[in-house]
């Protein structure tokens, strides 16, 4: 209780500009007080879910590529003892590779479920299967990595969406890591995901040394931003100069990342003068009514980069003084783009206005397609910095539609 009340003083006397609320009020105040219990092994034995030979296929393992479309990474340990294949919260003992589809919805003994298509494949087949889907498009790859709170079957769904949305000309692969689908397991997801970082960087790398793949558009969310940054700046020095330049469009939706420390170290890691030179750009998806993103701060005691939330009292009163809204945003830098969604947020948290928000879903797609500018971004006093404002033509009502995107009421 000393603790807990020790935090509540602490708060006040650094009491954010926005009161946090609902699941990220609950978050942030359970996390601070360590009343989060951790993941445990289980009931069962890990060798157990893995016995089966599903989940280390042998190579030439027949896989139905045209029922199963998408692509697959994974260091989560798959359950391969039912005829449906899964991947739980657990860490794997190593990465695999597989395919899969859209989860779709199925009743089962009066009860409906969610049923996400999968099949693991060898490692060698896994690499052919997307050398031929690759060469038969743009030589374009799009890669997702999701962020914190989500399961496979949510990741799935994501990258199924955003495949549909844009109509990408190449395959999608969804790099999933072990999160918790758990409100109250940042901290397990936080420390699943440093764990993981030598295995992204690993695939990333391999991924970009392909000859045959000519652009990598990376796509990562919430947390997912902390493996991806590191990971490409890892790339970019270990692969020979030709190799990573291929990584050129890569897009942080809500990045729950220190915002100080991507300034200070962006311009020497994944937008060095080279790289940018070599047209790479990064774009960002803020928005100040982030629930999810208002809890990280509190936890981590600094502003995150998907949030423009004002640290700096005095940088906050000058604003307001000028007329302009207390917003904050990471400093420019050559080949860094900011789009401010906070007028469009959508859902209980705004933690995904990238697939929920027409008007951001809209500028999304032309981002992955490779456009840098559009006629719905608002310029501010900031040159590299946009705002999206509601479009009265467009209700809420439609977002769905606009972002291709099945509602699920289950979703945060």
């Amino acid at each position: 209780m000393r603790r807990l009340r020790a935090i509540r003083v602490f708060h006040r006397r650094r009491a954010p500009a926005r009161r946090l609320s609902g699941a990220a009020a609950a978050l942030a105040a359970l996390s601070l007080a360590g009343c989060i219990t951790p993941v445990d092994y289980g009931k069962i034995r890990h060798a157990a879910y893995v016995a089966d030979p599903r989940c280390d296929p042998k190579p030439g393992a027949p896989v139905d590529g045209e029922a199963l479309p998408l692509f697959v990474v994974t260091s989560r340990l798959p359950d391969c003892r039912t005829s449906d294949l899964a991947l739980l919260v657990y860490r794997g003992d190593r990465v695999r590779h597989g395919r899969f589809a859209a989860p779709r919805e199925e009743k089962v003994d009066g009860k409906t479920r969610t049923r996400t298509p999968l099949a693991l494949q060898a490692e060698g087949d896994w690499w052919r299967a997307l050398q031929a889907e690759t060469d038969r498009r743009q030589g374009r790859v799009l890669l997702y990595v999701h962020g914190y709170r989500e399961s496979f079957e949510t990741t799935a769904r994501d990258a199924a969406q955003i495949a549909r949305m844009t109509g990408f000309d190449g395959p999608t692969v969804a790099y999933s890591w072990p999160s918790q689908h758990d409100v109250f397991g940042y901290m397990v997801d936080e420390t699943n995901m440093y764990h993981d970082v030598r295995n992204f960087r690993d695939f990333l790398k391999a991924l970009a040394e392909q000859p045959w793949v000519k652009e990598i558009v990376i796509v990562s969310h919430s947390l997912g931003a902390r493996l991806v940054v590191p990971a490409i700046a890892y790339v970019d020095r270990a692969a020979p100069s030709a190799d990573s330049r291929n990584i050129s469009n890569i897009i942080l939706a809500s990045p729950d990342i220190d915002r100080e420390t991507f300034e200070r170290d962006i311009a020497d890691g994944a937008l060095t003068p080279a790289k940018v030179a070599r047209d790479r750009h990064i774009t960002i998806y803020v928005s100040l009514r982030d629930k999810a993103l208002a809890a990280s701060r509190a936890l981590h005691g600094y502003p995150r980069l998907g949030s423009p939330y004002c640290f700096d009292p005095f940088e906050a009163a000058d604003l307001k003084a000028r007329g302009l809204p207390e917003r904050c945003y990471p400093v420019a830098i050559p080949g860094l783009t900011v789009v401010d969604t906070t007028d469009v947020s959508r859902g209980s948290t705004g933690h995904s206005n990238f697939l929920r928000s027409g008007a951001a879903c809209r500028d999304f797609v032309d981002v992955v397609a490779g456009r840098r500018t559009r006629p719905e971004r608002i310029a501010t006093h900031v040159s590299h910095v946009f705002r999206l404002l509601p479009d009265p033509a467009a209700p809420k009502n439609g977002d769905d539609s606009i972002c291709n995107r099945i509602p699920d009421p289950k979703a945060p």
